[in-house]
């Protein structure tokens, strides 16, 4: 078996096919170390995805838009802003090699999310005649169709409900969502948005509205001197997080080129995330042409799991499927108000945040010892100074944050750029124990913004022009116990090595090592418990060939090795491939991707990206031995509709059956079915 499947993989992996299929942000999965790398990324690939399918035209491209980018370095935005500039209009997409430092890596990223337009865009008037009639729009939705029956769906006798009432799902197995865009230039932007989980009712019982989740908003921006006003749902990401963040955060292996760009503001919300966004209204007003001030506030309702005198957990994952879902739905209210103003100079930028919210009852989490510093409370206050100085090749930036008690948070990151192709990163980084932030998302290797100092070292270079260089090393300390750890005082290392070689346009590969050493709880054989260090240790290869504009084959390998201190050893080994195919008369595009993977357990996991529907970012993690095929079709009716289609299965070898409790699947085969269509006008 194993043998088919390795000429298998070697076989799809040789075959030259004529055409590529649709472009994606699939670089992106050399990002992926550990589950928090793969949360932000299932988090806001939405926002990439969107960002590539409505793409900046190069030559009136502006300074905030290609700051959306985060591969992008603050040295190589204003070198392509200056080539713009200089040699304006662009004609084609092959001048990018014209702008300093712009390697094949950056350029082939940089392709996904940009076009070649006029140099000078119709300047029509913000009338609701021209509104109605230059204006672009889009509807989408995708179906998943269940192939595999599910315990949670299983008919149940009435007595056996009634003593275990979350063995069921309250709705049917089908996955739905629907949305909605409107645009008129880069000015207006109307979105709106409903989802349905599987298991979750659809207009019927708790649900008579239909779905389970409604997100709508009004976005309006650069109209005289408002730079955004939003009314719905939105985000803000003021400074570099320490106080308030409910944007995009990069974990360790994507901050190196991005570090000293701070929160981009105020922002419309268009993920199907049914937890981290602001429902009210917000706007940011330009003072001059350097001083910006921003205000917003925000009341929702919110998942929680409460007695009659406290929140006892905060719940996040949207899912209302089960009794214990439906009895968490909206059960306590948030306000939240906040403020900011910034300066924007040419050498200094820096800014004020004041952030305060107040939920209907105190929040008290169950204790347990490690959680005793935990957000408790009712309501919460933090301020923060953030700043950015340029002096010649350096960048120095930073926040620093106070909560309500004094509790105190700092950031600051110090860049040496000798040449634009290379960078030396230093980050420093304290946040007490004590400290507080309900909204705080920034550069840590903890979840919370809170007990963890560190120190950060990282340097990225094209040792030749075809070769790219990147490695880090980040040491960390925790003054206080954590979760699965029962000890004060522990300390961890991360540390990552990657070469990327790109001989020609059409060929490019990369090897990444990564090692990560942090303490963990070990209960021994005999019952004695320890806290002892927990080694990860993973080997990415990754070959990608592309002869032409429309051809690419990519293959990759994995290997993992996970240990516990002169305890055990753990192995995890996966071969993966992907082939784009399509045909320039014939509307039709296919991608066929495959990986085998085998592994001693959970700790030794190996993650493999898989591309998917838009909008859909699939990266899974894989653990026990198996084999995993997916084969994803594109039909482009005309150049209005879309229909795209993708089918997966997944054969475990190891087991007979998959999952458990209400997810639990008999059986060793996982399938699962999609289907999307996407209408533009």
């Amino acid at each position: 078996m194993l043998k088919s499947i390795i000429i298998f993989w070697i076989l799809s992996n040789c075959v030259l096919t004529t055409l590529l299929a649709q472009s994606e942000v699939t670089a992106w999965e050399t990002y992926v170390d550990n589950e928090k790398d793969l949360a932000y990324w299932q988090e806001h690939y939405e926002e990439l995805s969107e960002l590539a399918e409505h793409p900046f035209n190069i030559n009136t491209v502006t300074k905030e838009q290609l700051e959306q980018l985060p591969f992008l370095s603050d040295r190589l935005i204003e070198n392509i802003l200056y080539y713009v500039y200089k040699y304006n209009p662009i004609k084609s997409e092959n001048e990018l090699w014209g702008i300093e430092g712009m390697d094949y890596q950056t350029q082939n990223l940089l392709r996904q999310f940009i076009y070649v337009g006029e140099a000078t865009e119709n300047k029509q008037k913000l009338t609701l005649k021209n509104l109605l009639k230059y204006n672009k729009q889009e509807l989408l939705t995708r179906i998943d169709i269940p192939l595999n029956k599910k315990a949670g769906y299983a008919p149940y006798p009435p007595e056996e409900l009634a003593e275990s009432p979350n063995k069921k799902y309250y709705g049917d197995a089908f996955y739905h969502n629907l949305r909605y865009r409107f645009q008129y230039r880069n000015q207006v932007f109307i979105g709106f948005t409903a989802e349905k989980d599987a298991g979750e009712p659809f207009f019927k019982l708790y649900n008579r509205k239909g779905y389970d989740f409604y997100s709508a908003y009004v976005f309006l921006q650069d109209i005289k001197q408002l730079k955004t006003l939003v009314a719905g749902n939105y985000k803000v990401s003021f400074g570099y997080g320490l106080v308030m963040n409910t944007g995009f955060s990069f974990g360790k292996s994507g901050n190196r080129n991005n570090i000293h760009r701070y929160g981009s503001g105020i922002g419309k919300y268009t993920s199907v995330n049914e937890a981290n966004y602001l429902q009210g209204i917000g706007a940011t007003y330009r003072l001059s042409a350097k001083w910006n001030l921003s205000a917003w506030y925000s009341f929702r309702n919110q998942d929680a799991r409460v007695d009659n005198l406290f929140i006892n957990s905060l719940k996040t994952d949207g899912y209302h499927r089960l009794k214990s879902d439906i009895d968490k739905k909206n059960t306590i209210s948030n306000h939240l108000v906040g403020s900011n103003l910034t300066y924007n100079g040419k050498y200094v930028e820096y800014g004020l945040t004041a952030v305060y919210n107040i939920f209907n009852m105190p929040l008290n989490p169950d204790f347990r010892p490690y959680n005793r510093y935990y957000p408790r409370g009712r309501d919460f206050y933090n301020m923060g100074i953030f700043y950015k100085f340029f002096f010649h090749k350096f960048i120095f930036s930073g926040e620093t944050a106070v909560d309500k008690q004094g509790s105190l948070a700092t950031l600051s990151a110090l860049s040496y750029s000798p040449s634009v192709n290379t960078v030396f990163t230093l980050i420093n980084r304290y946040y007490d124990k004590r400290y507080q932030s309900i909204y705080a998302n920034a550069f840590s290797e903890n979840s919370r913004i809170q007990n963890e100092a560190g120190i950060y070292i990282g340097l990225e270079t094209n040792l030749f022009s075809r070769v790219k260089l990147l490695c880090y090393a980040d040491f960390f300390y925790f003054p206080y116990r954590k979760y699965q750890v029962d000890k004060d005082k522990t300390v961890g290392m991360e540390g990552v090595f990657q070469l990327s070689y790109s001989p020609v346009n059409s060929l490019s590969m990369l090897i990444k090592y990564g090692y990560k050493n942090k303490a963990k709880n070990y209960t021994s054989p005999s019952d004695s418990k320890y806290v002892i260090p927990d080694i990860r240790q993973r080997l990415h290869y990754q070959l990608t060939y592309s002869p032409n504009e429309q051809t690419l084959l990519k293959t990759v390998v994995e290997y993992v090795h996970s240990s516990r201190w002169k305890q055990s050893v753990f192995h995890g080994l996966a071969l993966g491939g992907t082939v784009k195919t399509g045909w320039k008369r014939f509307p039709v595009q296919a991608v066929l991707s495959g990986v085998w993977f085998k592994t001693s357990d959970y700790s030794s996991r190996v993650y493999m990206y898989e591309p998917g529907l838009l909008y859909a970012f699939s990266m899974t993690s894989f653990y026990g031995e198996g084999l995993r095929m997916a084969v994803n079709l594109r039909y482009a009716v005309n150049k209005r509709l879309i229909i795209q289609a993708k089918w997966g299965m997944t054969n475990y070898s190891d087991r007979d059956k998959i999952g458990s409790g209400a997810e639990e699947i008999m059986g060793n085969k996982k399938y699962d079915l999609q289907f999307q269509a996407r209408l533009k006008w």
